[in-house]
């Protein structure tokens, strides 16, 4: 029989999308966080659509970006270049190109939200986040949001049938409702123990700090 690891469990909600890059740099930031103060996380990740009105087709990334953000060429090429270098220390590979699109998430959260069923979420969490920056892949489309799922540990077929049942149609849409009404307009979302919310990649030494404050208070 295994011991329970004696570490202090701290509960982290992190409201993100799959297509939002400092979502995964924000994580990869926490995770050096919590090993530093030797902290486990219960980790729960919540539905964000950076573009919920995106069409099936996608769009340019290089294009939205300067539509959205009203950027130039070259402050997108420099933002994608400071990425590029940021993950590249955290240990995460953005694989930027000027083919690399823009695309709906919807499914991928209700895919999401099942894993959550599964005790699989964060793993497929991490699949997703590779497939569309690492592997330059479509998250849009089911063949890949099917590989991610395997990936992660999880059944095809079940994450087939997930996906085309419609099942988590609804449960998405009252989640996303669910942060938006509490003020959440940007991703990454962090709440720490159900109380404090830091918004944006923040740094390994302010989630540590925050840490440190939930252990401190809990204790």
């Amino acid at each position: 029989m295994t011991a329970p690891d004696p570490r202090p469990i701290v509960q982290i909600d992190i409201v993100s999308d799959v297509v939002c890059p400092w979502c995964i740099v924000g994580f990869r930031q926490l995770d050096l966080a919590l090993k530093e103060q030797n902290v486990l996380a219960n980790l729960r990740w919540h539905p964000f659509e950076l573009n919920p009105n995106m069409p099936s087709e996608g769009q340019n990334l290089r294009e939205h970006i300067m539509e959205k953000y009203g950027s130039t060429a070259e402050q997108s090429q420099q933002a994608r270049d400071r990425l590029t270098q940021t993950g590249a220390e955290l240990g995460f590979t953005f694989n930027f190109n000027d083919d690399s699109r823009m695309v709906n998430t919807f499914a991928a959260h209700q895919l999401l939200d099942w894993a959550e069923t599964q005790g699989r979420q964060h793993p497929l969490k991490m699949a997703l986040f590779e497939a569309y920056f690492t592997n330059q892949q479509d998250v849009s489309q089911s063949q890949v949001l099917l590989d991610a799922a395997q990936a992660a540990g999880l059944d095809r077929d079940a994450a087939r049938a997930a996906l085309t049942s419609g099942d988590h149609i609804a449960p998405v849409r009252e989640k996303q409702q669910f942060w938006t009404s509490r003020g959440v307009s940007g991703v990454p979302s962090m709440v720490f123990a159900g109380k404090y919310l830091v918004t944006g990649a923040q740094g390994a030494e302010t989630y540590s700090d925050l840490l440190q404050r939930c252990l401190t208070e809990a204790a």
